[in-house]
Formats: C-alpha cells, sequence, structure tokens
C-alpha cells in the first residue's frame, strides 16, 4: 500500500496553533500540579502572642474575648493538694470498689463558703474498653481519653491493624476526647488527673461509659455513649465550686495513618455552618482560634479518615481550631527512615458549648461517601458528605466517583475492574464525537492542497512580516467556505481532559480503593510497585499519535508532540495512584481500537485514498518527517 501521510501535513502556519496551546497548557498544568503534590512541608507560621496564650500548653485570655479565672490553675493545685492531705486517714473500704475518696466537709475554692464537693479520684490508671464491628477503642482512666482507636477490617502500610491515634503526637499535644479548656495549666492537670470509670475490662456495644472526679472544688463528668456504627455520643461538663467552665472534648491531632510529610500536608480542618462547608488546609489554620455558632459540625480530616464532632444543639455550639508541629522522620519510598528530620504540621480540633456542658456525638472513621452520607447534622437534612472534596474539578469529579461506585456495586464487584468498565463506558459516549473528528480531518485533506498554495505563496516572508497575517486570513476564508472547523479535531480531547484531571484529584482521595487489588497491584491509590503501567503508557501512547490524525498540525509539532506527550505521561503515573495509569491505559487502547475499526469505513477509506495520491505527489519527500499511517 503506498505510503500515508497524517492529513493536512503541509508547510507550517499558524492554523494550527489553537491545539497546540492547548497541549501545552495540559502540560503545565499536570506539571504544577504534580509540583504541588511533591512540594516539601511549608514551615508553619509563628504562633502568635494571642495564639500562644490560648494553646493547651499556656495560659491566658480566650481568643473570643473571654477573661480566663486569675488564679484557677493554682486554687486547683493547692486545693488538690489540702484535699489529698485531709483524705489520708480514711480507710479503703471507706473509698469503694471504683477507688473513689470521699471527703465530707471539705472547706470551698478559696475559702469563699461554698458548699463542700466529696472528692472522687481513682488511685490507680484503669483500661477500658469498648467494641463492636467497626471499631475497638481503648480508654485510660487518667484524663477518661482515648488510648487506641483501632478500625476494625483496616489495616495500615506494614499490614497492621489501623489505629486512628497518632501515639506520637497524643503523647505531646494530648489524646482523642480529651478535654479543652482556655487556661492551659487546667488543660493539662484534667488530662492527668485520674477518674473513676463506671466500667473497667472489656465492654461490648451498645454501652453507656463514664468517667467521673472532683477534687479541689472542681466536679468533672465524662460519659460515652457507644452504638453499632462509626458514631460516639460524648457529653462533658467541668464545674469549679458549682460554677460552669467552659470546657470542650477534642482530638488535638493527627491520625495514626500520618507518617510521610505529604501524609500531614493534606490534613484540614472540615467546618460547616448554615449548611455552608469549608474545608481549611494546614497554612489557613490558626492555633486557638475560636469559631461561634451556629456551628454544624467542626473537625479534623486527612487523605482517607477524619474525626468530626457534630454538636447537639447548633445554636450555642464552640469549637477551638488547634495548630502545632511536630518532627517526624521522612521515609524511604522502601519503608526505611531517612533520619532526616521534618517539621510537619498538626492540626486538631476542640468542640464543646458557650454555656452548660459538651454535647455532642463524634464520628471518627474512613471518608467513604456512603459512611458520610449515613451520619446525618443535628436537626437538619445536612450530612458529612460534603467533607469528601473532590478539588477544583469537584462536579466532574463527584459524577465520575458514584459512577465508579455504580460500577463496581452493579457490574463488576472488583475496583480494578471497574474502573476498566467505566472506561469502556465512557468511550463508547465518545464514539460520535470521534467520528465527527473523521470527518473533520476528511474536510482538511480535501482542501489540503489549495492550503498548501497558500502558504507557498507567501512562504518567501518572514512570520514576523504583516503578510503573515492576509495569509492566516485567507486560510481562514477557505476553511470556513469549505465548512472545516479547525477545532473539530480537538472536540474528543477537550472533552476527555476535564474527565482525566477529575480522575486525576480523585482516585488518590476514594477511600474505597486504599487497599483494593487488582492483579500485581495491592493498593489503586499507591503506585505501580513494577511500574508496568506506566510503560504500557508510554507505548500506548506512542500508537495514539501513530493512528490518530492531526489535521492541522505542523509535522515538526506532530513530531514534538508524539515523544513529549509519553514521556510526559510516563512522568506523570511513575509515582501516581495505579487506578489512574489503569483509567488512562485502558482509554488509549480503546481510541486505538477504535481507529483502526474506523480505518475500515467509507470515511476511512477515502481518507486513505486521499492521503496514498498526496504521499504519490511527495515521493521525494524525506521520509524522517512524515508519519507513517496503518491500516
Amino acid at each position: 500500500m503506498a505510503e500515508i501521510r497524517n492529513p493536512n501535513q503541509g508547510g507550517g502556519g499558524s492554523d494550527n496553533k489553537p491545539l497546540l496551546y492547548m497541549m501545552l497548557a495540559m502540560v503545565v498544568v499536570f506539571t504544577l500540579f504534580q509540583l504541588y503534590r511533591g512540594t516539601k512541608t511549608q514551615p508553619l507560621q509563628k504562633p502568635t502572642a494571642a495564639n500562644a496564650a490560648t494553646a493547651p500548653g499556656g495560659a491566658g485570655q480566650a481568643t473570643n474575648g473571654a477573661p480566663v479565672p486569675t488564679g484557677s490553675t493554682e486554687a486547683f493545685n493547692q486545693q488538690a493538694a489540702g484535699t489529698a492531705a485531709a483524705d489520708t486517714h480514711l480507710s479503703r473500704t471507706e473509698r469503694g470498689e471504683g477507688g473513689a475518696r470521699g471527703a465530707a466537709g471539705a472547706s470551698g475554692a478559696g475559702g469563699n463558703g461554698a458548699a463542700a464537693v466529696p472528692a472522687v479520684v481513682g488511685t490507680a490508671e484503669q483500661t477500658t474498653v469498648v467494641e463492636n464491628q467497626l471499631y475497638r477503642i481503648a480508654f485510660s482512666s487518667r484524663g477518661g481519653e482515648v488510648r487506641s482507636w483501632v478500625l476494625k477490617g483496616q489495616k495500615d502500610r506494614y499490614g497492621a491493624p489501623l489505629d486512628l491515634v497518632h501515639g506520637q503526637a497524643a503523647k505531646q499535644f494530648g489524646y482523642p476526647l480529651s478535654l479543652y479548656t482556655y487556661d492551659g495549666g487546667l488543660t493539662r492537670n484534667l488530662r492527668q488527673a485520674l477518674f473513676v470509670p463506671s466500667a473497667t475490662g472489656t465492654l461490648l456495644a451498645p454501652q453507656t461509659l463514664t468517667f467521673q472526679y472532683a477534687q479541689g472544688g472542681y466536679q468533672v463528668t465524662k460519659s460515652f455513649r457507644f452504638d453499632e456504627t462509626y458514631v460516639v455520643h460524648a457529653e462533658a461538663e467541668v464545674k469549679q465550686n458549682g460554677v460552669p467552665v467552659r470546657a470542650l472534648l477534642a482530638w488535638p491531632g493527627g491520625f495514626g495513618d500520618e507518617e510521610q510529610p505529604q501524609d500531614y500536608n493534606s490534613a484540614t480542618v472540615e467546618t460547616m455552618r448554615g449548611g455552608k462547608e469549608e474545608h481549611l488546609a494546614f497554612k489557613k489554620v490558626s492555633g486557638g482560634e475560636t469559631l461561634n455558632a451556629p456551628l454544624d459540625f467542626a473537625g479534623v480530616a486527612d487523605q482517607y479518615f477524619a474525626a468530626v464532632m457534630l454538636p447537639d444543639n447548633l445554636d450555642n455550639a464552640t469549637a477551638v481550631t488547634l495548630s502545632n508541629k511536630i518532627d517526624v522522620q521522612k521515609l524511604q519510598r522502601d519503608g526505611k527512615a531517612s533520619g532526616k528530620s521534618v517539621d510537619v504540621p498538626l492540626l486538631g480540633i476542640a468542640v464543646g458549648a458557650t454555656d452548660g456542658p459538651a454535647k455532642l456525638r463524634v464520628f471518627a472513621g474512613p471518608k467513604s461517601v456512603p459512611v458520610l452520607k449515613s451520619v446525618a447534622v443535628s436537626g437538619r437534612s445536612e450530612t458529612l458528605s460534603p467533607i469528601m472534596d473532590f478539588g477544583f474539578f469537584g462536579p466532574i469529579a463527584k459524577g465520575l466517583f458514584l459512577a465508579l461506585y455504580w460500577t463496581q456495586q452493579h457490574l463488576a464487584s472488583n475496583w480494578g475492574w471497574a474502573i476498566v468498565v467505566l472506561t469502556v463506558l465512557i468511550n463508547a459516549v465518545l464514539i460520535p464525537l470521534r467520528v465527527q473528528t473523521m470527518k473533520s480531518a476528511l474536510k482538511m485533506q480535501r482542501i489540503q492542497p489549495q492550503m498548501d498554495a497558500i502558504k507557498a505563496k507567501y512562504a518567501k516572508y518572514k512570520v514576523t512580516d504583516p503578510k503573515k497575517a492576509e495569509m492566516n486570513a485567507e486560510i481562514m476564508a477557505l476553511q470556513k467556505t469549505e465548512g472545516v472547523n479547525m477545532l473539530g479535531g480537538c472536540i474528543p480531547t477537550l472533552v476527555q481532559m476535564p474527565l482525566l484531571f477529575a480522575m486525576l484529584s480523585t482516585i488518590p482521595k476514594v477511600f474505597e480503593l486504599r487497599g483494593a487489588h487488582w492483579f500485581w497491584l495491592h493498593d489503586l491509590t499507591a503506585a505501580d510497585p513494577w511500574h508496568v503501567l506506566p510503560i504500557t503508557l508510554v507505548v500506548s501512547q506512542f500508537l495514539v499519535s501513530f493512528y490518530m490524525p492531526s489535521p492541522g498540525v505542523d509535522p515538526a509539532q506532530q513530531r514534538m508532540m508524539a515523544f513529549m506527550m509519553p514521556a510526559f505521561s510516563l512522568f506523570i503515573t511513575w509515582n501516581y495512584a495505579s487506578g489512574l495509569g489503569i483509567y488512562w491505559v485502558t482509554g488509549n487502547i480503546l481510541m486505538v481500537a477504535t481507529q483502526l475499526i474506523m480505518n475500515q469505513t467509507a470515511l476511512g477509506k477515502e481518507m486513505r485514498a486521499l492521503a496514498a495520491k498526496r504521499a504519490r505527489k511527495k515521493v521525494g519527500a524525506p521520509q524522517g518527517k512524515v508519519i507513517q499511517g496503518r491500516r
């Protein structure tokens, strides 16, 4: 068969600029996105004096302007010591089974004559475990806090059960469901206090667990109610001499799946006010900032998990954002620590009420859309589903995810095959556009001789010569007369680019793909360990450039794009989520197969006949400047 050139391979001209600009723009966007993902942790802003005063380790004035009672921490310490001395004569029997100590006739705080508060203090740290089918939570009586929050069925990167508690961070900044007050000293004391639990050992949900503590004029009660879901009902109340103290329940920072710097960089503070959600990146979070009512929910989230608190009463709800930094070692790709210290951001949240006890629900679990949809805001129709942020291409990405989820539920139970099936369906929808592209390419081939004649007429002029503008005007007039649309060949690309970008931002965030298997791939949100998909993508990208006509593209530019795009595809997918590689490779293979079939139609045969005729006229053309067509 005669040599077949891609259509419109005439001399240079400005009529090919729209496609070139589009492709270059795509390259720039991909590069910027990849650089953003791989950027090093940016330094946190130095805490202001106000933030330092309201941080858990400090004392001073609250960020909402409410002054901290002077000497409240000192009063707590002094009265605790006085009560302990008065109770030394109590027998073990008088202290009771729970290890509590009752002190009758203890003086009021600061000698103000308030009614005596019997002391309720644990004698030793005890552990209570509550579990259901979804989680196993271990509480400590010291502070009445969570020491471990294991999600059953979820694994960390080493295959061990996933614990949502970040052990290193919790030791420094506090454990989940600890108490936060605007007095840093009081906060520390409450976290070290030995509470008396209502039960110890292992409990099965549904269950209620209560922690009590009373000493030095302070009375503290924390109560948790568990059911068969990810949600825990919580209530906390702190009083000083019978006067309520604003105390909030806190998730001070981080999750157990955070290890690499990029894991911390993906953390956000999630809030909703009046039905409007907001995703705050760590660079926008100020430690100690108070968020006042109305507040639908507030929480923290990383790439795959979230801890969100939903107040029972939205109108008196309040929250405090917590922002710290922690020094971690950077891990290499083999999982070994490099020994390099890296400061990373650590976000937290504390939620309670402006008056009275803190009454709320705590969701701690995966950012799975079906799960998030099952958790409703108190008294409203909204749910936690807005926490799933799909980025700039949100509407398209969300639509793709819902389509992928439906495909996995009804057509292919395996998530890898679900991506393949969805890609096939998308490409089937695009077939009419590809037929239209083929018609546009055929029209372009028909008028190619006239376009070459126009370009030859102006060949003696330089690119900067005003005469070149006349050449472009003549070409555009010819195309308009013949009904040729210069963007006709770009329509499928213009449609597919948003889909590709949406997949780029969606697949690494979809919890359901975390740990999903497909042949040699063990996690579709992680990179292909053998790089089979990136290499296959390069080959398929060459085939796309080889078989697909490019009307209006200059040969030199066509050769450049034929090599640049495969190389860039390799760069994008080499260490990116393997699920994206499945989508991209499948799409390219389908494009090549579709084009081969189209080449056998009447349109395809006419295009090849015109190309062969032109090739015979260009027998002397250098072979290196022609991309050979194939049946």
